[in-house]
C-alpha cells in the first residue's frame, strides 16, 4: 500500500492537496480560536485585531500549501506547473492584501476612536485606506506575473484626465469629503447648523455627501460634500459639546431687581441639580438687558453638557421660574400700550 502511494503521482498530489486544506481547517478552528479566546481577556484590542484580520486566512493559506506541494511532484507537466505558480501567486498575494486591508481598516477606527485624535472614523476614510492597499496589491500581482507597469500608469494617467472630465461633480464631493476630514472641524456626532437651515448630528462622511441625524424628528438629510464644504456652517460640539442656554424674561417695572436677580438664579441653580445634563462647574447667570415697552427684559444663562440637554433644562427652568415668581408676587407683565388719540376741534360733532 506504501509503494502504492509512493508510485502515484496523483495519489501523492491528491493527499497534499487535502493535507493542506485540513490543516488550514484545524489551524482555524483550534489556534486561532485559542488565541482569540486569549484576546478576549486582555485589555489591549490590537491583538483582537490581528484575530479578526486573519479570520479564515489559515484555510486558504493552507490550502495554497497543498497545492504548492502538489506541483513540486514528480511527473507535472512544467506548463501546467507554471500556469498554477501563477495562479498560487495571485492568491497569496490577494490573501495577504485583504488581511492588510482588515488591518490597516481596524487600527483606522481604533486610532480615530482615541479621544483627541484629529481625524474621524468614517466611511471615506476607511474606503481610502482600503483602496490605497488594494492598488498596492494589484501592482504587485502584475508585478510577479512580469506585466510593465509604467505603461499601464502611463495608460492610467491618460484615461484619468478623461474621467475627470466626466465626474467633475464626483470629484469635487471626493476631494471636499477629505477636506472636512482633515480639517477635523466636522466630525460624526458633531450638531451642525448650516446657513441653509439644515441642522442635525453628523452620522457619516463619505465619498460623494455627508449625512447628518435631524432632532428631534431623527431625519436623514444626505448633503453633497461641496455643498457642506462651502456653506457657513455653525459646530456646536465645537471646540466643546457645552453650551450656554439663554432664556428671556421680563418683570414689571415696579420690581425690585436685586430682589428678581436672586430669585432668577435660585431657581436656576435649583433646576439645574434636579436635571440631568449640566455642565459641570458653571454657575448660572442673570443679566439684564433692556427697558422694553411694558417690562424690564432679562436674560437667564443656564449651562448645558450637551446640545440635546439644553431642552429638558429650558423646559424645567420655565415652569419653576413662573412658579417661583407666583408665589414672590414678581409680575411678568402683558405687553401694554397706551393709544392717545387727540380731538380735532374742527371736526363737525356727530349728531
Amino acid at each position: 500500500m506504501i509503494d502504492y502511494l509512493t508510485d502515484t503521482p496523483w495519489v501523492q498530489q491528491a493527499v497534499l492537496i487535502l493535507g493542506g486544506f485540513l490543516l488550514g481547517i484545524l489551524t482555524e478552528r483550534i489556534l486561532v480560536r485559542a488565541f482569540q479566546t486569549l484576546a478576549k481577556r486582555t485589555k489591549s484590542t490590537w491583538d483582537d485585531l490581528f484575530i479578526e484580520g486573519i479570520h479564515q486566512m489559515p484555510i486558504v493559506w493552507g490550502t495554497a500549501a497543498g497545492l504548492w506541494g502538489a506541483m513540486l511532484v514528480r511527473g507535472v507537466d512544467p506548463y501546467i506547473r507554471s500556469i498554477l505558480g501563477k495562479i498560487l501567486t495571485i492568491v497569496i498575494i490577494a490573501s495577504l492584501s485583504l488581511v492588510a486591508m482588515r488591518l490597516a481598516s481596524g487600527a483606522v477606527d481604533r486610532y480615530t476612536s482615541r479621544s483627541g485624535a484629529r481625524l474621524t472614523s468614517v466611511t471615506l476614510v476607511n474606503n481610502l485606506v482600503k483602496l490605497l492597499i488594494f492598488i498596492l496589491g494589484l501592482f504587485l500581482i502584475l508585478q510577479n506575473l512580469n506585466i510593465e507597469i509604467t505603461p499601464l500608469i502611463t495608460a492610467l494617467g491618460i484615461g484619468g484626465l478623461a474621467v475627470a472630465l466626466a465626474l467633475q461633480d464626483t470629484l469635487a464631493n471626493l476631494f471636499a469629503g477629505i477636506s472636512i476630514i482633515l480639517s477635523g472641524q466636522i466630525r460624526p456626532n458633531d450638531y451642525l447648523q448650516l446657513s441653509g437651515g439644515e441642522a442635525g448630528f453628523v452620522t457619516d462622511v463619505k465619498a460623494r455627501n455627508t449625512t447628518i441625524r435631524t432632532f428631534p424628528n431623527r431625519n436623514l438629510v444626505v448633503i453633497p460634500n461641496s455643498v457642506l464644504a462651502s456653506s457657513i456652517v455653525t459646530n456646536y460640539s465645537l471646540p466643546r459639546p457645552s453650551l450656554w442656554i439663554t432664556v428671556g424674561v421680563g418683570v414689571s417695572y415696579d420690581s425690585d431687581l436685586e430682589e428678581v436677580e436672586r430669585v432668577a438664579v435660585e431657581v436656576a441653580e435649583q433646576t439645574l441639580e434636579a436635571v440631568t445634563g449640566k455642565a459641570p462647574h458653571e454657575p448660572p447667570h442673570v443679566r439684564y438687558r433692556a427697558f422694553g415697552d411694558s417690562s424690564i427684559d432679562f436674560d437667564v444663562l443656564l449651562p448645558a453638557n450637551t446640545f440635546v440637554d439644553q431642552f429638558v433644562i429650558r423646559h424645567e427652568f420655565i415652569k419653576r421660574l413662573h412658579a417661583c415668581f407666583n408665589e414672590q408676587g414678581i409680575e411678568i407683565p402683558f405687553p401694554i400700550r397706551t393709544l392717545i388719540i387727540s380731538k380735532n376741534e374742527n371736526t363737525p360733532a356727530s349728531d
